[in-house]
């Protein structure tokens, strides 16, 4: 068949994001065999696993696979199973060039940890599912594959150079072999695309840094070099993080000549506490680290929080460098020094102001991110837009839908615009006196929902978007923005993917918690509020008007 190329692997190993891609790049038709079945049968895969078992769904599965293989020039993503029947292996090898996507089982497992539409992982142990799948179909996957390609790192430019690299190499060879000449020249080799990157400043004097913003910037040892200093590195990250990133940074922080030590916490903002801030310091005594030791934050908001208040404490004070691997931290808190851990009756209200040597953005990190991570993150984009910047505000709501689906190009001008809005603030007001708590806007009643429901229920973008929802309800009561405004908030917000109506805690419960807030004086609760959009005020509100929202809001 015409230049066919058929994609195998396990679940998750990326088939249908790299054969879009594929695709497009050589200008083929893409087909997934599992939407082709469900196309056929007016059933989901998982329906089809209930309703008639697995080895029904493995005829037709069959069946598919000959069909499809059949027609010409197509970029074909197949099921993780479809190498079981011997037909379909024969067919695979011989009516097109087989692909074997693969990768570990921590990876794999962190890929489909989320998705409900996997039948085989939805009894027992998920890895232990994946270990022995693994067992039985390697051995398929490399039978049938005419080369293969790991897809451990996520880097779909990365992975489209090593597939190109690897077909023209094919290509050549079948030339050379049919003209009976061998081939000339050396082999196509498979190299990372270059880092691109631009850099923005944080202007306070001596505390003065750069945020690096670009794509690949975890595999480029020369940035990791110049934006990290010393010679010995502690690198803090998580549970979830650990599996995708911790093994390629600490292969680039050695090319870069750095001696690293790994330290990986629990995931989640309920453990942003007293305990792994000890665990922190338990590693770095135990290693000898000195106050030459840089800390690293691998990670979201909560182990840029937790790296960074520990750097202001051990040894009195050591460098740390921010790399935020969420939407939210890479526009929000990576930036700007604040530092700290939660107490069960308040967010952050044990830390300090302390700023990193750099931040570096890899905007590659985002295409791990679950799309309810990504969504979290668009709450303090928005924010942005709606406190300071009309004209971003505007932006925004035209390319929500871009964000939320990922665009590469749009991602990037909504990082690199939050970043600068925030630089601009924190270099006029380092330490929240006064202008900084602007950026507060949405958080004194999403902290509230975060403690009132307990931390990590909601995540911490999701409370601030449903709490920019209620803030916006109490400008409108006050007379501060219209009703057009107070919509378009509304509207984004759920553009975004994220809640706009809050949780019911009761009113009392409600006062009480956002009594408990670093802006309040006086026992007075203060809010940020619009005057109108793209203007903002801190002040109290009669209480009257704060019930009214809570009232509506809820």
């Amino acid at each position: 068949m015409a230049g066919n190329i058929f994609l195998v692997g396990l679940m998750g190993a990326g088939k249908t994001t790299v054969g879009k891609a594929l695709a497009k790049r050589l200008n083929k038709r893409f087909v997934d065999s599992d939407h082709e079945i469900e196309a056929r049968t007016g059933a989901t895969i998982p329906l089809i696993f209930e309703i008639e078992g697995e080895a029904s769904f493995r005829r037709r599965e069959a069946e598919v696979i000959r069909d499809l293989t059949a027609q010409d020039d197509i970029v074909l993503a197949t099921g993780g199973g479809a190498v079981l029947n011997p037909d379909s292996r024969a067919l695979l090898k011989e009516r097109g060039t087989v692909i074997y996507l693969r990768a570990s089982v921590g990876n794999l497992l962190q890929r489909t940890s989320h998705d409900r539409n996997r039948p085989l992982l939805q009894k027992g142990d998920p890895r232990k599912t994946l270990e022995e799948l693994t067992r039985v179909r390697d051995p398929l996957y490399n039978e049938v594959a005419d080369f293969i390609i790991d897809t451990g790192r996520p880097n779909v430019q990365f992975l489209m150079q090593s597939i190109l690299s690897q077909l023209d190499q094919g290509a050549r060879k079948q030339a050379a072999d049919a003209s009976a000449q061998p081939t000339s020249g050396p082999a196509t080799v498979m190299t990372l695309p270059p880092s691109t990157s631009e850099v923005l400043h944080v202007d306070l004097g001596e505390r003065s840094y750069p945020i690096t913003i670009g794509h690949a910037l975890l595999d480029d040892p020369a940035i990791v070099a110049a934006k990290i200093p010393g010679n010995r590195v502690a690198v803090v990250t998580n549970t979830v993080v650990a599996p995708l990133y911790l093994e390629q940074l600490c292969f680039t922080l050695a090319a870069a000549g750095k001696k690293v030590t790994q330290i990986v916490l629990p995931d989640g903002e309920e453990e942003k506490n007293w305990e792994n801030l000890m665990k922190i310091f338990d590693t770095l005594l135990t290693e000898k680290c000195d106050r030459k030791t840089t800390l690293i934050a691998l990670g979201g908001g909560v182990i840029g929080d937790m790296t960074g208040f520990a750097a202001a404490a051990y040894m009195r004070g050591v460098p740390f460098v921010q790399i935020p691997t969420t939407l939210l931290s890479q526009v929000d808190s990576s930036v700007g020094g604040k530092t700290g851990i939660n107490h069960p009756l308040g967010k952050n209200m044990i830390g300090a102001f302390y700023q990193p040597q750099a931040v570096i953005a890899d905007t590659l990190t985002l295409n791990t991110l679950p799309d309810r991570e990504l969504a979290a993150g668009l709450s303090e984009v928005i924010k942005y837009g709606a406190i300071i910047d009309v004209p971003f505000f505007d932006w925004i709501e035209q390319n929500v839908g871009k964000l939320v689906a990922r665009d590469a190009a749009a991602l990037t001008y909504a990082i690199r615009r939050s970043c600068e809005i925030k630089a601009d603030v924190v270099r006029q007001d380092e330490r929240e006196g006064g202008l900084r708590a602007i950026l507060n806007f949405g958080h004194t009643f999403g902290h509230a929902i975060e403690a009132g429901m307990g931390y990590g229920v909601w995540l911490h973008g999701e409370a601030v978007g449903c709490g920019m929802v209620m803030a916006a309800d109490l400008s409108y009561r006050l007379g501060f923005i219209d009703e057009a405004s107070r919509s378009r908030i509304a509207a984004v917000v759920k553009a975004a993917g994220l809640p706009t109506k809050a949780p019911n805690l009761g009113q009392a419960r409600w006062l009480e918690l956002m009594e408990v807030d670093k802006k309040n004086e006086g026992g007075q609760i203060k809010f940020i509020l619009l005057k109108p959009l793209g203007t903002s005020v801190i002040m109290p509100v009669p209480q009257d008007k704060l019930l009214e929202t809570l009232a509506a809001c809820v």
